[in-house]
Formats: C-alpha cells, sequence, structure tokens
C-alpha cells in the first residue's frame, strides 16, 4: 500500500485509523450536512444538539452571550414550520435571529453573510430538497466561509439526496426510542437521534444514539441489532 497516496483523514499508523472516533465535545466541524426526513422533527432537533455541544467547547464568555442566526427556506417552512421558541432549548431561546428566506438562493446568501459575522455563536439552515442553486461550488462557498471567519454551521437538509458536498461533516438522523424518565416511568423522555456519520474529514464513520441529557450532549453505540430507525431517511432518498 502507497502510503502517499492516502488522504490525510484516512492515513494508516500501524494498521489503525489516526483520526479519533467522533463523541460528544470532540471539536468538530465547522460545516455539517444534516440529512432527515420533513416527517418528523428530528433534523433540527438534532442540529440544534450538535450546536450546542459545539459551543460549549468554545470559550464561555465568547458564546453563551452570543445570537444565532437561523434560516429557512420557503418550503422548508412549509413542511417543518418556524421556530417555536418556548419548545427551543432554554440556552438559546432569546437569542434566535429567523430570516424568513422566500427562495432557496434567498436562503443561501442570507446564510454565507451569517457565516461571514463573527459576532454569531452559529449558523442553523433549513434547506427543502434539492434544489439547483445548492451545487457543489454553492456549498464550497460555505465551507470556505465557515473556516475564514470561524463560525459553525449546521445545515439540515429536508428530503433531500446526499449528492457531492464539500460539507466537512455529514449525518443522516432519524428519531430513535427515549429512554423513559427516572422518577415517572410514563412521562416523556427526552429526546434521542439515531446519527450515521456516514462521511466526515476528520473522523471515521459511525452510527450512534445521541440523547438529549441536558445540558450536555450524551452517546452510546448503535447496536447492530437494534431496530433501524432510519427508514423515514432512506425512503426519502438521503
Amino acid at each position: 500500500m502507497d502510503m502517499a497516496r492516502l488522504p490525510r483523514a484516512v492515513e494508516l499508523v500501524r494498521g489503525k485509523a489516526r483520526n479519533p472516533r467522533w463523541r460528544p465535545g470532540l471539536s468538530a466541524a465547522l460545516y455539517s450536512e444534516i440529512f432527515a426526513s420533513s416527517r418528523e422533527g428530528s433534523g433540527v432537533g438534532a442540529a440544534l444538539a450538535l450546536a450546542g455541544d459545539t459551543m460549549r467547547q468554545q470559550r464561555r464568555d465568547a458564546a453563551e452571550e452570543k445570537a444565532i442566526l437561523w434560516v429557512q427556506d420557503k418550503e422548508a417552512i412549509r413542511l417543518s414550520g418556524r421556530p417555536y421558541r418556548p419548545g427551543l432549548p432554554k440556552a438559546v431561546r432569546d437569542r434566535v435571529i429567523h430570516v424568513a428566506a422566500q427562495s432557496a438562493a434567498d436562503a443561501l446568501f442570507a446564510l454565507e453573510e451569517g457565516l461571514r459575522c463573527r459576532d454569531l455563536a452559529c449558523v442553523i439552515g433549513e434547506l427543502a430538497g434539492n434544489p439547483r442553486q445548492f451545487d457543489f461550488i454553492a456549498s464550497r462557498r460555505l465551507a470556505l466561509a465557515t473556516e475564514k471567519h470561524g463560525v459553525a454551521l449546521f445545515l439540515v437538509r429536508l428530503d433531500a439526496h446526499a449528492e457531492l458536498s464539500a460539507a466537512r461533516m455529514r449525518w443522516r438522523i432519524a428519531a430513535a426510542p427515549s429512554a423513559p424518565p427516572l422518577w415517572n416511568r410514563n412521562a416523556p423522555g427526552r429526546a434521542a437521534w439515531r446519527a450515521e456519520l456516514f462521511r466526515a474529514r476528520a473522523h471515521p464513520p459511525g452510527e450512534w444514539i445521541l440523547r438529549d441529557d441536558d445540558p450536555v450532549l450524551a452517546a452510546e453505540s448503535a447496536a447492530a441489532t437494534a431496530p433501524d430507525h432510519g427508514d423515514l431517511v432512506r425512503a426519502a432518498g438521503a
């Protein structure tokens, strides 16, 4: 095997991957794409959880008071609705700046402009389907903006196919059963997601059950024999 021909992300050292397996609390890529079905709210829920995990890695004085830009195109709003502030995590509900874009092109413009603003803690975007305006060049522009200005982007792709992209981490997300609450077994549990990291520059692929253990994000390996909750995502062609 010619080691010089291997990309850095998959170089081997003594037969083992050099880069660590992803876990909550590990520094993540600045640009992540999250593929999810519009028939459940798992995509944006996981985006908020991953964004919160990333912001906790930043300096507290730099991230706690900054605003969060949330951009949706018109079709995404039709499919999933606008953000409902009382239902958002307490740490972000008063910090969201919402942009309702009339088209995918307008949404991409707003996302890129937001990434150029270092006074934002992060940017969350929602795009429906595979709009022709969002090609590899557009994704490359977003990647360059995140890396130049240091503002993280979590882009939710509703009912989309995973075409060529410059995103540094790409997830398939679907809802997973919540763990029963400790004190009331009949009460609704905290949000949980089945998350497949199918492409990443700095980490090998993997699959986890992510759980909202407020104020942190917890993860456990998804057992091979566990029920597959990704049918909705795969049905959408992600």
